[in-house]
């Protein structure tokens, strides 16, 4: 069995080098998996190990280890579309749906997710909004990371969710939840032209468990 273990993204490849190429058509799902076993439209079986949090698009090209390329095609399937009387209608939709993370794809006038009834329903409590079922390819915006929205069963959750938690830790201190009084006492002898004496009183309260610890500090200058 032949293995894919690069891709490329659409139009990086001259169309005249990939004409005749086998396809493979693929759901989100499916795209979203880094190995797998694929079955191209020639019958062939192929196997997948792409770097893992890639998210193929429709358009890109698997590389072979024998250098062939193989095209990927994203399946129809089943959305829902969203469409608006006026560009600050949908933005509204967008902002709302946002709120709900699901992914989505952001089109030429349009928003498009997975189809789901209860955002149907949400959907239709915003003024100027439509949405329709449609069987067509879903590309939505999988974010900065490349895997867009993950479920505890994707392959790399766990990986994304520890590197979650330490941007959280590293940008909020806050969630050590230290309570910081500065008082600051400054007497100054403004007829003078001088600067007679500075006292900061420091008073930190750091609540560790049941017992508090006080820290007092005095500078003089």
């Amino acid at each position: 069995m032949r293995i894919a273990n690069k891709f490329l993204r659409a139009g990086q490849v001259a169309k005249a080098l990939t004409r005749g190429a086998p396809t493979v058509t693929l759901d989100l799902a499916l795209r979203r998996r880094s190995r797998q076993k694929l079955v191209l439209d020639t019958g062939e079986e192929v196997g997948m190990a792409i770097p893992r949090g890639a998210v193929l698009r429709h358009g890109d090209l698997l590389v072979a280890e024998d250098g062939r390329f193989i095209l990927v095609q994203a399946a129809p399937e089943n959305v829902l579309r969203v469409t608006a009387a006026t560009p600050t209608a949908l933005a509204r939709a967008a902002y709302h749906l946002g709120n709900r993370h699901v992914l989505l794809e952001i089109g030429e006038g349009y928003l498009q997710l997975e189809y789901d009834p209860v955002l149907v329903d949400m959907l239709a409590q915003l003024g100027g909004v439509r949405s329709e079922r449609i069987q067509a390819p879903f590309e939505p915006d999988v974010g900065a990371y490349g895997g867009g929205h993950k479920h505890g069963h994707d392959e790399t959750f766990e990986e994304d969710y520890a590197l979650a938690q330490a941007a959280f830790q590293a940008h909020e201190p806050q969630a050590h939840d230290h309570g910081h009084r500065h008082e600051h006492a400054h007497r100054h002898d403004h007829h003078g032209h001088s600067h007679a004496h500075h006292d900061h009183d420091h008073t930190h309260d750091h609540g560790h468990g049941c017992c508090g610890h006080d820290h007092m500090h005095r500078h003089s200058s």
